[in-house]
């Protein structure tokens, strides 16, 4: 599932001609482009969907909403913990070459 997810604003950069910004969503930061909302200043709230922030939210919506989709588990489906896949791609490609090399013999 994608969601479209409220954010915070932490920082605001140019980078190759795009308008960036550095986004908090409840503990896991992204970088997200600015390009539909060109005065969005650090510190607002953002809903943010497949990286590209697309609507100015308030901040008591933006907590209400992030605490709801952290509730619901949401926020793990859609970020999920980068260390953790890592370790379970890194998991499944020892297995993998583990079945691999039991074919071969």
């Amino acid at each position: 599932m994608c969601l479209a997810v409220p954010g915070r604003v932490l920082e605001i950069a140019e980078r190759d001609g795009t308008r960036m910004a550095v986004v908090d969503f409840g503990g896991v930061v992204k970088d997200v482009c600015l390009e539909y909302l060109p005065d969005l200043k650090v510190g607002e709230y953002a809903i943010v969907h497949v990286g590209f922030a697309l609507q100015r939210l308030d901040e008591e919506s933006a907590r209400r909403t992030l605490q709801l989709f952290e509730e619901l588990g949401l926020l793990q489906e859609e970020f999920g913990d980068p260390w953790e896949a890592a370790a379970a791609s890194a998991a499944a490609a020892a297995s993998e070459a583990s079945a691999k090399q039991e074919e071969e013999r």
